[in-house]
């Protein structure tokens, strides 16, 4: 039989009261378990889903580290009991207070270096204070507020590093779109709807022929096609590795999405977005397209588009997504003549421009000021807080309005 270490929970750890929330900076390695049961608890009491079985699995992180030093106890909770990364911050602030004894200031770097004198273990296995500063380690290295910084940092300032970030991320993003009625019924719990005679007389069988339980179904609701046409023009190539990102990760995320590329031609990139690797998703669109970064010509394209696949069927009562800076070589007024039949066969057109961001932006140039009066929503497209602004704009329906924006009267020149 082996023997347990003594750091194994039992039924008998959870017994009576948890011991006081340690103070200063020794750590006794005999209660670490109890006292990370504790920590867990703080958690939960400051609103953190820490999921069943998290604790177990925190003690076991620290028992494979065999080390009471402060870092490793902060990593192995971030790793063990925090799920969202909403509840990053949260982490960090109850940390503090437990473990410390003082809340951790909040940070606006990505990354902030705390040096704290950590716990250090003397020969005999007893805790000190960890000696001079000149031993003391640098005890926390913190990325709490990573999210945080990309959220609203422009895809143009990215680094490598932050862009595979950033495709993490994107997995976690939740596009449902808009819902229709659909032709199929289905049971109503309640009694509203047609009545299902079939059904209602079913159940009279049951009651001697007396229609006691009657039965009623209503249609059945899904989701709504949605199309995304995303400029790859040179003009667009600080944003446009970002945004097909997103469409793929749109792709992936439900059924019924059509992807496309525009640019002096249209091509059609569903199919290549079609794979759970996103690194094999963008080398399968490069190779589909073959005028990435070059000129552009949106009017032309969404023509292409409205002829052989929006007016056939495609768009017919779906969510069509543009994303595009706007600005076009071709002429004004086919953009607005092919948005204009885009407009009268699908159910939103949502329009996303990176340049929106920009301080005194204005639409003003010619294919985007062709294109804005037949687009219902007009966002941001070139941060991860304007995708998840577009995401919502996708998902609502069309008595569910965005904000309302007044721009000034563009004239085409």
């Amino acid at each position: 039989m082996v023997e347990q270490p003594d750091w194994v929970l039992t039924p008998k750890t959870f017994q009576g009261e948890p011991p006081e929330p340690p103070d200063g900076r020794t750590i006794d390695r005999s209660k670490l378990p109890i006292l990370a049961a504790g920590f867990v608890q703080a958690l939960r009491e400051a609103g953190v889903e820490v999921p069943v079985g998290a604790t177990l699995l925190y003690v076991k992180a620290l028992a494979a580290v065999n080390s009471v030093n402060r870092s490793e106890r902060y990593w192995c909770g971030r790793t063990t009991l925090i799920t969202r990364s909403e509840d990053f911050m949260t982490y960090h602030k109850v940390f503090g207070r437990y473990w410390v004894g003082a809340e951790f200031d909040d940070a606006d770097e990505l990354t902030t270096s705390t040096s704290i004198a950590v716990d250090q273990e003397d020969d005999d296995g007893m805790s000190n204070a960890g000696g001079d500063d000149d031993e003391a380690e640098p005890d926390v290295t913190m990325r709490y507020s990573a999210v945080e910084v990309l959220r609203d940092k422009d895809f143009a300032d990215y680094t490598k590093l932050e862009l595979a970030e950033f495709n993490h991320l994107m997995n976690q993003m939740r596009i449902g779109g808009a819902r229709r009625a659909s032709r199929r019924q289905k049971v109503s719990p309640r009694r509203r709807g047609k009545p299902d005679l079939r059904r209602t007389v079913r159940r009279a069988l049951a009651n001697d022929g007396e229609p006691i339980d009657r039965a009623f179904r209503r249609p059945k609701d899904q989701a709504r096609r949605v199309v995304l046409l995303l400029d790859i023009s040179g003009s667009m190539e600080s944003y446009s590795r970002a945004l097909l990102r997103f469409v793929h990760a749109t792709v992936l995320a439900r059924g019924r999405v059509e992807a496309f590329a525009l640019g002096t031609r249209l091509t059609r990139l569903t199919r290549e977005m079609a794979t759970l690797d996103p690194d094999r998703a963008l080398s399968n669109a490069a190779d589909a397209v073959e005028d990435w970064s070059g000129g552009t010509r949106l009017g032309e394209s969404i023509r292409d588009f409205n002829d052989e696949w929006a007016v056939r069927g495609m768009a017919r009562g779906a969510v069509v997504v543009i994303l595009s800076d706007g600005w076009d070589r071709g002429e004004p007024e086919l953009m607005a003549e092919q948005m204009a039949r885009l407009s009268r066969v699908a159910y939103r057109i949502v329009w996303s421009n990176p340049l929106k961001a920009t301080e005194g932006y204005a639409p003003l140039a010619r294919g985007m000021a062709a294109a804005l009066p037949f687009v219902d929503e007009f966002v941001e497209g070139h941060s991860l807080r304007a995708l998840e602004t577009l995401a919502e704009a996708i998902n609502r329906s069309a008595n569910q309005r965005g904000s309302a924006e007044v721009w000034p009267t563009a004239v085409p020149q």
